[in-house]
């Protein structure tokens, strides 16, 4: 599961439109929307240190929040958010209700484990990374926090494709045409240490 569920307070937005979230910027709120599960958008103000906190704390984008706006509380995920280009501040969120039975697309941070054990790596290999997130359908109240690709034993040359991967029940990646390449161990321009390869070698 990802990380721990938070709260957040809000209050109901009447006006909408430019002026009026620059108005809100100004003191110190950010303007958001709730949408989805066949009702009717919620616009709302947030804090905006409470959720750049939260958005710099990582796992933001995959961990379930309740938003209260007047009294009523709202179970939604992030969908989006758009940062000041210059400024780096938050701009937006745009965040969608979500229920037991919610499907959402998510993108899984990739975890690799057991570089130490790598007989390509320990020969001087490079470990190429081709995706550093995995894309997802999985249950909104299931979001993996990351997914572990282990390199015990990989050598120059090997690659670790999503079928390598063992994904919890209910998850799957949204490319399911083709068994796509996550990482390749490859060797270095200066090429590999002859030493430490055999060494790995004997002891494979």
């Amino acid at each position: 599961m990802s990380h721990e569920s938070y709260e957040l307070k809000a209050e109901a937005r009447e006006r909408v439109g430019k002026g009026s979230a620059r108005e809100l910027r100004r003191n110190g709120l950010i303007p958001a929307v709730i949408y989805g599960d066949k009702q009717a958008p919620i616009s709302i103000a947030l804090n905006t240190n409470e959720v750049t906190k939260r958005i710099h704390a990582g796992g933001f984008m995959t961990t379930i929040a309740t938003i209260e706006v007047d009294g009523k509380k709202y179970k939604v995920l992030p969908k989006d958010y758009q940062l000041d280009p210059v400024r780096d501040f938050t701009m937006h969120v745009d965040f969608l209700r979500v229920s037991g039975n919610t499907q959402v697309t998510v993108e899984i941070p990739v975890h690799f484990i057991n570089e130490e054990k790598s007989q390509g790596l320990k020969a001087g290999g490079v470990l190429n990374i081709v995706r550093h997130e995995i894309e997802v359908h999985c249950p909104a109240d299931a979001i993996p926090e990351f997914f572990n690709v282990d390199l015990n034993g990989k050598k120059i040359g090997d690659s670790i494709h999503i079928s390598d991967l063992t994904l919890p029940k209910g998850v799957t990646p949204t490319i399911s045409d083709r068994d796509f390449t996550i990482a390749t161990v490859i060797a270095p321009a200066g090429g590999v240490d002859e030493t430490v390869a055999e060494e790995g070698e004997a002891e494979a």
